[in-house]
């Protein structure tokens, strides 16, 4: 049996974004294994926890919180929208866990990702056995960081926050895109969600050395659901009466958050009725609802069945973010039976298999033209349909499960002797 320790080093909780639960999702899968496949695997993903425990799956999958040594909460805002990730660089709780698991699978470059390395560099220079590294990209972290320091630096420097921001932001950026590139350099193998993403980073790794790890959905949580619309209206007093598009992630600038509040304020300036729905929290929070006033609702965090029933009620779901590496509400999102509105050139326009027929892309970075393509929508209701019917079927007919994503993208990573199925089977499963 191989032991497979994921090191995913933040937080886990219930708002937790999107890289945590992509991971819940994996490890459930595989306590769903048949008895054949979970025979060759011992799985344990470490997340960070407030306290130490471990939560078991199944005899074989378990999910492992280990507490921070040096945690960023002091550095989040008042909402605490920001995922919390630990900075210390060794981690001694996790190096004493470590030597037990015969893979350990990075996705993250701070206090997992650097305790690993470290302590695989002393394993090498010994006669211990060595595992297998392995690494897998989630979050444009890098990018993320940048904005984060421009609002801490708006939040905590006299003089002129704006020009110290930019100058630490672009600091910080440059700095963890080279210690990421070290980490991933010291993998044997990095797993990336997309193909564009795989030709990317092969340039510096090689072909040989990247392989893909798709995102899957859950088919049976977020789907069309006709009676949504009703209950959202009752539940959160939404409007009844006009077209609802809706924002699902952390509210605010690596999400794209002021360049959709100020698109949809242009489009009330236009004499559109049109109401944004906002699920999630963030340091844009209470200035989208400065802008926008009785034009927007906001819902602060959701856990995912309430997010699915708010999914299934809205009829566009626009994301402007560039800083997602797949992803994953925009899947959400057309498996719900919504008309998705994205930037050209992101990574998240991969969910699309037609665009401009699955969904809608915006070439420009602009208010004005994300207005336009969502003021497309609300005026020609037609369309409207065309575009959330043929985006829930793009999901149906393409979007693979997280059984199938672990059947053909991690098991056979994980254990070499396992052939990966991809190929073999089409549609979801």
């Amino acid at each position: 049996m191989t032991s497979v320790a994921v090191l995913v080093e933040l937080l886990r909780g219930g708002p937790s974004g999107g890289h945590v639960k992509c991971w819940e999702h994996f490890a459930r899968s595989a306590s769903r294994l048949p008895a054949d496949a979970r025979r060759g695997l011992d799985l344990t993903v470490y997340f960070l926890g407030e306290r130490e425990r471990v939560e078991v799956l199944s005899p074989h999958v378990r999910l492992a919180m280990l507490r921070p040594v040096l945690g960023t909460g002091a550095l989040t805002s008042a909402d605490g929208a920001e995922d919390i990730t630990d900075l210390v660089p060794y981690h001694p709780r996790l190096a004493a866990l470590l030597p037990r698991h015969d893979v350990w699978h990075l996705t993250h470059c701070f206090a997992y990702a650097t305790t690993a390395v470290r302590l695989a560099r002393r394993r090498a220079r010994t006669a211990a056995p060595q595992p297998r590294l392995l690494g897998s990209v989630h979050t444009d972290v890098p990018r993320l960081a940048s904005v984060y320091v421009r609002y801490l630096a708006g939040r905590w420097l006299p003089g002129d926050p704006p020009a110290a921001g930019g100058f630490l932001a672009d600091h910080a950026e440059t700095w963890l895109r080279r210690r990421q590139g070290r980490l991933l350099e010291c993998c044997e193998r990095v797993l990336v969600p997309t193909p564009a993403g795989r030709r990317e980073l092969a340039r510096t790794l090689g072909p040989h050395r990247v392989g893909l790890l798709r995102r899957g959905i859950d088919h049976d949580r977020f789907r069309p659901d006709p009676a949504a619309r009703a209950r959202l209206v009752r539940e959160y007093g939404v409007p009844s009466d006009r077209p609802l598009v809706l924002f699902a992630g952390r509210v605010d600038a690596t999400k794209g958050v002021p360049l959709l509040a100020e698109s949809m304020r242009l489009l009330r300036e236009r004499g559109r009725a049109a109401h944004l729905v906002m699920a999630g929290a963030g340091a844009e929070t209470e200035s989208v609802g400065a802008l926008l006033g009785d034009g927007v609702s906001l819902l602060g965090p959701l856990p995912q069945d309430r997010l699915a029933r708010v999914y299934a009620g809205c009829d566009v779901f626009a994301f402007p973010s560039r800083t997602e590496t797949s992803g994953n509400v925009v899947a959400e999102a057309m498996a719900s039976g919504l008309a998705v509105v994205l930037p050209e050139g992101a990574h998240t326009t991969h969910w699309l298999t037609a665009p401009g027929r699955d969904g809608v892309v915006v070439r420009h970075d602009d208010p004005g033209e994300w207005a336009d393509a969502l003021g497309a929508l609300v005026d020609r209701p037609r369309l409207l349909t065309a575009l959330r019917r043929r985006a829930a079927t793009t999901a149906r007919e393409t979007h693979p499960s997280w059984d199938r994503v672990l059947a053909e993208d991690l098991l056979p990573v994980w254990l070499p002797r396992v052939p990966s199925r991809r190929g073999e089977s089409a549609g979801r499963r």
